[in-house]
């Protein structure tokens, strides 16, 4: 071996430890950037030629390729862990902000406030308290549900403006990614792997795995394929898009979550979006519902059981509180195509009631039967609805009993009106058809959105039905008593459970949920944090690791530049021979 051959051998070992000090250098300055993973050099010895009997001596050392340090099995965890706590921790944010909405055993709760009102009922009954009382606590429980329904609803809207901005940031995820594959393919197209631009990939890719729960497919020019779902959402250096979709569905909205280039559907269950999609459905819409079918049944009972009650004098006027279009005058109150009536969390069914008119003169009565036919069979035995009762033709039937006048307003509402010296009230409906038309109703509203006290009622306290008709004899607590004992009755609408009962089982729901919720998000958090854990392992930059690399690196460069060095004064002391 020459000194020549010498030299050259000493000179790799520079360039590789000047190298080795750059790499070490650059994972340091890059020890706190996101999303780095740390560089190892791998070296080989170069080949060198023969040295006779001896064999062969080498000719120094090379570089044979500088890698990222990345398992590609604990990234594709990492990303599932992090969809996985999205999902679970905005899951646990919403349902414990609606069950501080509710706000539950507490003295200013949904129960209380029927408590309070059923029990108003009750003291009027015994004579207690005055019809003004019974009035002003059923107002101030429909206010109580309207603002219960208002914060529920609000919780709502701000679930869709975080939806709309987290669905925008990961369309804009999608096309970093997809841009970043073109410049992955191009960069390493014969020049080996693009470090940076994978690193800055793989970032990206993390960032939307806390959005939705994804995929990812590595092709051969290392582009990524990445699939929400089973969707294909980016295709090498194309992406599909991502846009959110509020689709109006039975008198509400659905969020949904779509393909941006074809609307193909998503069905998301991991990550942010698809925790708040969820909370949306199964937290917030399912608790308005409840609320709502809570309202609309509590309206439509004590309708039923106040139209049929009156003072003890009776009305002079009765006006209903439900508008019909006038093409739905004359068709059946049951049939699908009644569009005034289709809407309602109520119906009438087949049935009848009794109207009494009371002659002021004379102090007699005449109570009269109204039949309300709505079988859905039609005179001739067919299934149909010609036959069956219309608005028209209740209004025909009370217009022709005697002592009063019925009429439909021009705004769709039935109008009854006593004649001079009579009074009219009514009984026993078993068909519910005086409630659903609002006729002498304690609430308006038909959920708890809005749900009021009726304005006639609030203004004259003498309009309050507490007592009613029973065999012929007027009893001055009757409907008081019967309003009363509402509070424990079963409701066949609200699965054959009281008022109370039915809203403390979804109380029951939520407060579970948002429990559950809470610990799965600290189950996942724990789970995250121990993958993050694994990757700083294997990814992560060691400040002490490199430090001794570098000093390896630095003697390595020392002893090549050594070398040398003696080589050089060799060489001198040959040229002085010469």
């Amino acid at each position: 071996m020459s000194l020549h051959a010498a030299i050259q051998a000493a000179q790799s070992g520079l360039n590789v430890g000047q190298a080795g000090i750059q790499l070490t250098s650059n994972n340091i300055a890059n020890a706190s950037t996101p999303g780095y993973s740390r560089r190892l050099m791998q070296l080989q010895s170069i080949r060198g030629g023969s040295a006779g009997a001896v064999g062969s001596i080498g000719r120094g050392v090379g570089v044979a390729n500088i890698r990222r340090e990345v398992s590609d099995s604990l990234q594709a965890r990492l990303w599932l862990g992090y969809a996985d706590y999205g999902a679970s921790e905005r899951v646990a944010s919403v349902m414990t902000q609606i069950e501080g909405s509710l706000n539950e055993l507490s003295d200013f709760d949904v129960s209380s406030e029927l408590s309070a009102f059923f029990g108003s009922w009750s003291e009027r009954a015994n004579l207690s308290e005055s019809s003004s009382v019974v009035i002003q606590q059923g107002a101030e429980l429909a206010t109580f549900l309207r603002r219960v329904r208002s914060d529920l609803g609000e919780v709502r809207e701000q679930i869709d403006r975080e939806l709309g901005q987290t669905v925008q940031r990961a369309d804009e995820l999608l096309g970093t990614i997809a841009d970043l594959n073109r410049e992955v393919a191009s960069a390493e197209r014969g020049n080996g792997e693009a470090h940076e631009l994978r690193d800055q990939r793989d970032q990206a890719v993390s960032e939307l795995s806390e959005l939705v729960d994804l995929s990812v497919v590595e092709q051969a020019d290392g582009q990524y394929d990445v699939l929400i779902g089973s969707n294909p959402a980016v295709l090498g250096a194309t992406s599909r898009g991502l846009e959110l979709r509020l689709v109006s569905q039975d008198g509400g909205t659905e969020a949904v979550i779509a393909l941006g280039e074809d609307g193909d559907r998503l069905r998301l269950s991991g990550g942010k979006i698809g925790g708040l999609l969820d909370a949306r459905a199964s937290g917030a819409d399912d608790t308005i519902a409840a609320l709502d079918d809570l309202a609309g049944q509590l309206i439509f009972e004590v309708n039923r059981l106040h139209s049929t009650g009156s003072p003890r004098g009776g009305y002079g006027q009765l006006t209903g509180t439900l508008t019909l279009e006038s093409e739905d005058w004359t068709r059946a109150l049951n049939d699908p195509t009644n569009g005034s009536l289709a809407g309602l969390p109520y119906g009438a069914e087949n049935g009848g009631f009794f109207v009494r008119v009371h002659n002021e003169h004379t102090g007699t009565s005449e109570r009269v039967r109204i039949d309300v036919d709505l079988d859905g069979i039609t005179d001739s035995g067919a299934a149909g609805f010609s036959d069956d009762t219309s608005l028209e033709d209740i209004r025909a039937a009370l217009d022709a009993v005697s002592g009063m006048t019925a009429t439909i307003l021009p705004d769709g509402r039935l109008d009854l009106s006593g004649e001079a010296g009579f009074s009219v009230s009514f009984e026993e409906d078993s068909s519910g058809v005086l409630a659903t038309l609002g006729m002498n109703s304690f609430f308006v509203g038909q959920s708890a959105q809005d749900i009021a006290v009726r304005g006639e009622l609030e203004g004259s306290a003498s309009l309050l039905a507490s007592g009613r008709w029973v065999d012929g004899a007027y009893v001055e607590n009757g409907t008081a008593l019967e309003i009363a004992d509402l509070a424990s009755e079963a409701v066949d609408a609200l699965g054959g459970r009281g008022f109370a009962e039915a809203w403390g089982d979804q109380v029951q729901v939520v407060a579970g949920r948002a429990s559950r919720a809470v610990s799965e998000a600290e189950a996942t958090l724990i789970v995250r944090e121990n993958l993050d854990a694994q990757r700083a392992a294997v990814s992560g930059v060691s400040l002490d690791e490199e430090s001794v690399n570098l000093m390896n690196y630095q003697r390595q460069y020392q002893g090549a530049a050594r070398v040398i060095q003696i080589a050089d004064e060799l060489l001198d002391t040959l040229i002085a021979l010469v």
